[in-house]
């Protein structure tokens, strides 16, 4: 699969609003079939970074990811409410779910 990180520094005044902003482009980038997850998370220390986590199932839905026309639209209307240019982590690896953190096992959990 594909895994990316990336982390967006939203603008102090959209910061509030990122879920509402990123929302459709969220919707749809989930509705993709090559999407297993994209999921948005707000920084505990820094109320104006979001981080997103995002997985496709292979190279093939993450190059028809990035040439969607939401993620085109995304392109357009989601930079004038940042603050930088994203950074992102970008890798493949061999597997197409989360392992488990075996090192925190909660007893009884398969």
């Amino acid at each position: 699969m594909i895994f990316i990180t990336a982390k967006f520094r939203v603008r102090a005044a959209d910061a509030d609003r990122w879920p509402r902003i990123a929302a459709d482009f969220t919707a749809a980038t989930r509705a993709e079939p090559g999407c297993l997850w994209f999921d948005w998370s707000r920084s505990l220390d820094d109320p104006t970074e979001y981080v997103l986590v995002e997985a496709f199932r292979d190279d093939e839905a993450g190059a028809a990811h990035v040439q969607s026309a939401h993620f085109r639209e995304a392109q357009r209307t989601l930079p004038p409410h940042l603050a930088e240019t994203p950074r992102i982590v970008n890798a493949t690896v061999p597997q197409d779910d989360w392992s488990l953190l075996g090192e925190m096992a909660v007893p009884g959990d398969a």
